[in-house]
This record gives C-alpha cells, structure tokens and sequence, in this order.
C-alpha cells in the first residue's frame, strides 16, 4: 500500500469527515481504480469507530442505463437511493472513471433527465450530511493533464495531501474582506466585468469538501452582474469539452453565450430560467495547481483563477438563484494566461493572480507550500 494513499484515507476520514463514533458513511467509488483508497477508507473508517457503506459504480454499465431509460424509472431509483442517504451522516465519492468521456454519446435529453432526478440525492447530501468527493489518479486523469502517470501521482498526491489546516488559517483574511466588499469588478483579456456581494456570506474552502482544494467562495447579488466574461480553461460536461466560453451580462442574466459549440451551450443555459443567472463567484489558491485539465474539482482550484458560476446557488452563499445547473467555468489569471485583475469597491486586491494587499499575501503560492 502506498503511504500517501494511507495518508490520505486518515485525511479525509479524520479531517475532512470527522467521522465520529457509531456514525454512518456512504463511500461511492466510480470506475474500478479508485478500488485501493476505497479498501483504505474502509480500514480508517473502523479504526474512528464508524460503519463504512459502499457503493461501486462502473461508467459504462451507467451509460447502457441511460441511453434508455424513462422518468418513471429514475424517479423509483431516486426514491431508493435517497432513502440510504438519509440514513447516513457522511458521504466520501471517488471519481476513478477510466474514461473521462464514457457519456458523450448518450442523448442531451436523457443525459438531462438522468441529471434532474440524482440531483435530488445529491441535494440531500450537500445540505444534510458531511461529505467531501475528490478523483483518483488513475490513468485517464494522467492523460487529461498530458503528464506520465508516475508524474501525474507526485503531483496529486502533492496537491491532496498539503497542509488545510494551514491554508485554513490564510483564508480567514479573505473571507474577511469578501464579507466587508460591496462592488466587485473583474478585468482581463475579453473580460470586463463587475457585480455586488454585498451581504453574501464568504465561505473558505480547504480540505472540508473537496480533494484538492482551495477556494473562498460567495454569489453576486442575482441582478448586479453586467459586463462580459471570457473563459480560458476547458470545461468537461456530460463528456464533451467546451472551450472559448464567452458570457454577456445585463442585469444579472446571460443575454449572450458562445463558445465552440454556441448551440449545445445555449441548450445547457436554457435548461430553466435560473441556468441564466449566476449561482456563485470564488477565487482560486491552491498553490500547486496551475494549469487546466479540464477537470473541474482541480481546474476551480487553480492558483490566481477565479470562476464565475451559472445556475444553483449553494445554501451557504444563497443569493435567492435556484436552478438544476450548477456550471463552474474557470478563468486563470496569472501571466501566462493573459493576466488579470480583480477589484473589491475599487481597490486593486489582486493582480496577474498574485494578491498584492498586505492582508492576503499568506494566500501567496511560497506561503502556502
């Protein structure tokens, strides 16, 4: 057994679950890969004194179910699978797929319908139990980020198993700031943009919910977001990559949207009328991710990124969006990416993705390693 994968189990176990006695745990492994951290969750789950549940999911066994199913099907399947969840107190999901692109031949429509019912499980987990998801490095990842896998794994391992509690201690500055911050404005190549957070909550992320992690997150207020947004980092949804992703604002909607498939991206924002307003506004530090793989649990957390959310306001952050969407696109601002700035009520608070007030600079990649 590899000792980081030890490491990591006990991490998300201990740390990130806090499983505590007599507690339940729904661990959920995608793809066969993930099969050695899951053996270990299982071993650190009984040394806290906790029950660990497991569920193994295959991608194309999933896939032949939803070429044909129907909505009376996955409405008895949501039942069912709801009412475990109910039962537990924590949730662990690996994503150890062996191809990233499994689902990109099934139907929009059934890929839809599938999303619309599980979304109502996964509701249930955010809002009601303790959880924390996070990939496994398999070889399908070790391709998306074009590294060897031997490679791939250093950098993952250096990525999941940095120090949170530490990082947690440098976000409190943020949060703090985002939480006195009225006016945003947001500035780059093909993007000039600016909204409100006044009176949004500012919630720090660091090892609590996501593997890897690093971001401090909050919403716009709905309808203060005008300007235009232009994306530089790939996104993989439903298994096909979009890219070039251009957004125009008006009062808190998307009036326009491009990219290099204008009209399926247009069909996921039109899903329902939240899909076109924004659901979340956070920034990036996590110091050893800095470029895209078009993965999004890594890709949001890039060092000197932000992402700007269309759709599902998140409970914590609630600025009153609700949708069955919640798509995360990133926009990297460091030197090699264009650069950029971002602005809280006019001050310059970061610049080509480093922070340059003296409150922030503990979020500095050399404080953070």
């Amino acid at each position: 057994m590899d000792n980081r994968i030890s490491f990591l189990a006990e991490r998300l176990v201990n740390y990130s679950c806090a499983l505590k006695q007599g507690e339940k745990v729904l661990i959920t492994g995608i793809g066969q890969d993930s099969n050695p951290l899951i053996q270990q969750l299982i071993k650190e789950t009984y040394k806290a004194g906790a029950y660990p549940y497991v569920d193994l999911q295959e991608p194309s066994i999933t896939r032949e179910i939803v070429l044909s199913c129907n909505e009376e099907q996955l409405e008895f399947f949501a039942q069912v699978e709801l009412a475990r969840m109910e039962g537990m107190d924590a949730y662990i999901g690996i994503r150890g797929a062996s191809n990233a692109y499994e689902m990109s031949d099934v139907p929009q429509e059934k890929l839809q319908l599938y999303s619309n019912i599980t979304n109502k499980v996964q509701a249930h987990r955010v809002n009601n139990t303790k959880w924390v998801v996070l990939r496994y490095p398999n070889a399908s990842m070790s391709q998306m980020a074009k590294m060897s896998q031997s490679q791939f794994e250093d950098f993952y391992f250096d990525v999941c198993n940095l120090d949170y509690a530490k990082m947690a201690v440098a976000m409190e500055s943020l949060t703090a700031l985002m939480e006195r911050t009225d006016m945003v404005r947001i500035a780059g190549p093909g993007t000039d943009f600016s909204f409100s957070i006044k009176g949004i909550p500012a919630v720090p992320c660091c090892g609590r919910r996501n593997i890897p992690d690093g971001e401090v997150y909050t919403a716009p207020v709905k309808d203060s977001v005008n300007g235009h947004v232009a994306f530089n980092t790939p996104s993989l949804k439903d298994g096909f990559i979009y890219s070039d992703i251009y957004l125009e604002f008006e009062n808190g909607i998307i009036v326009k949207a491009s990219g290099n498939d204008n009209e399926r991206i247009n069909e996921v924002l039109d899903i329902d009328e939240g899909a076109r307003y924004i659901g979340e506004f956070a920034l990036g530090v996590n110091p050893y991710i800095t470029v895209p793989m078009a993965d999004t649990l890594f890709d949001e957390k890039i060092m000197g990124s932000f992402h700007f959310t269309p759709g599902n306001a998140y409970a914590l952050a609630f600025n009153g969006n609700v949708s069955k969407l919640h798509w995360d696109l990133v926009c990297i601002q460091t030197p090699e990416y264009g650069g950029g700035r971002i602005y809280f009520d006019d001050i310059l608070i970061r610049d080509n993705g480093i922070f340059v007030v003296d409150e922030l600079l503990g979020l500095n990649p050399e404080n953070l390693k």
